[in-house]
C-alpha cells in the first residue's frame, strides 16, 4: 500500500439514509487487520442462511453437491438452486460470494440472486472456494474456474441452458467472477453470456484516489482492502507482474468479453477502479452498464436492504437482467 505524499482529499458524503444506517452498525471495525480474521471467520461470523430459507416454502430444490476441484486440489462444493414451476432449460447464475478473499462461504449473499432467479426463473449455482491466506492465489479462482467448468459441462443435468450462463459475485466475488470471465476467454471455454459485478475487488494496488479517501471510513477501508490482498498476494501484492486472474484490473486486454453490469458506491474504496473497468471494456469495443449510486457505501444494499438507494441498486440488476435474457 503505497503511502499519500498529499493529503487525502475529504471523502465523498454517505447517503442520509445510509448514514443512519451505518451508524447503526457502530460496532464493526471500519478496518480489518489480520489479527481479526480469526474472530471474524468464528463466533462473530453471521450464521448461515439454512436449506430451509432457501427453499422459500417450495419455490426452489436445494442441493449442496460436491464436484472436482482443480487437478490436485480437493473436491469444491457447489449450492445449487434450482427453481419450481418454470420449464427448463432455464438461463444460469454461477455466483461468487464476497469476503475479501478471507471470509465467506458459498451461502453468503445469496439471497439476492435467489430473488432474481425466483422472479425470472434461474438457475443459481453458488461456489465455495478456499480462502486465503491459507490458500493464496491461484487457489480461489481457480476453485471457482473448476466449478464453472463443471457446471457448463452439467447444463442439461441441472436444468440450465450452457448458452445463458451469467457470472456474477459480490466485492472480491465480483473480482473472481471478472476473472472468470477473462479465463474463459483465454482458455476458450465455457461461453459466458454475461458477467454481473457488485461492488467488485478488482485492484491489488490499492492506491486510487477513492482508496485514499475512503481510508478509516465506511466499510471495507483501504486498511482491509490491504488485508484481504495481502493475504491472497502476499508480497507480490501491488508489484510488478500480478496476475489479471488474480486482479483483473491488470488486464491489458480486455476485448472478446461478454456483456457486463458494473455497479459501485461513490463513498467506497473500490469507485476509481470500477469505474476504470468499465471505461476499459467500452474502450476494448465491449459492452458494459455502469452504476455510481451516491452516497453509497460498499456493499450499502446488503447491509441496509430497505434504503432507497439500496431498492434502486437492486431494481437496476434485476431490470439489467430481464433486458440481457429477454424474459
Amino acid at each position: 500500500m503505497t503511502t499519500p505524499t498529499t493529503p487525502a482529499p475529504p471523502p465523498p458524503p454517505f447517503d442520509p439514509e445510509l448514514a443512519t444506517a451505518l451508524e447503526a452498525m457502530g460496532a464493526a471495525p471500519s478496518s480489518i487487520t489480520p489479527d481479526l480474521l480469526p474472530a471474524l471467520r468464528g463466533g462473530e461470523a453471521p450464521a448461515p442462511v439454512t436449506d430451509e430459507e432457501l427453499r422459500r416454502d417450495g419455490a426452489f430444490d436445494i442441493v449442496e453437491r460436491a464436484v472436482p476441484g482443480p487437478a490436485g486440489a480437493p473436491d469444491i462444493s457447489l449450492l445449487i438452486c434450482t427453481p419450481t414451476g418454470f420449464e427448463a432449460p432455464l438461463p444460469a447464475v454461477y455466483y461468487v460470494h464476497a469476503g475479501g478473499m478471507i471470509l465467506g462461504d458459498n451461502r453468503l449473499g445469496v439471497t439476492e440472486v435467489l430473488d432474481w432467479a425466483q422472479e425470472l426463473g434461474l438457475v443459481v449455482v453458488s461456489v465455495e472456494y478456499r480462502l486465503a491466506p491459507e490458500h493464496p492465489h491461484p487457489a480461489p479462482v481457480e476453485d471457482c474456474y473448476a466449478g464453472l467448468l463443471w457446471t457448463a459441462e452439467h447444463a442439461a443435468e441441472l436444468g440450465a441452458d450452457p448458452e445463458r450462463i451469467i457470472v456474477a459475485g459480490t466485492s472480491a466475488g465480483g473480482g473472481l467472477a471478472a476473472a472468470l470471465a477473462l479465463m474463459a476467454r483465454d482458455r476458450g471455454r465455457p461461453a459466458l453470456a454475461a458477467q454481473l459485478l457488485m461492488c467488485p475487488m478488482l485492484d491489488d494496488r490499492n492506491d486510487s484516489v477513492s482508496s485514499v479517501q475512503m481510508a478509516g471510513h465506511g466499510v471495507w477501508d483501504r486498511t482491509s482492502n490491504d488485508t484481504g490482498w495481502s493475504a491472497l498476494l502476499g508480497d507480490a501484492r501491488g508489484g510488478p507482474g500480478v496476475s489479471p486472474y488474480a486482479a483483473p484490473a491488470r488486464a491489458e486486454d480486455l476485448s472478446g468479453l461478454p456483456p457486463a453490469f458494473i455497479d459501485v458506491g461513490s463513498a467506497e474504496t473500490f469507485r476509481d477502479e470500477d469505474v476504470a473497468y468499465a471505461t476499459g471494456l467500452w474502450q476494448a469495443g465491449g459492452r458494459a452498464e455502469l452504476h455510481v449510486w451516491p452516497g453509497g457505501f460498499h456493499g450499502f444494499d446488503m447491509m441496509a436492504p430497505q434504503a432507497a438507494l439500496s431498492q434502486e441498486a437492486r431494481a437496476a440488476r434485476l431490470r439489467w437482467l430481464r433486458r440481457l435474457l429477454e424474459i
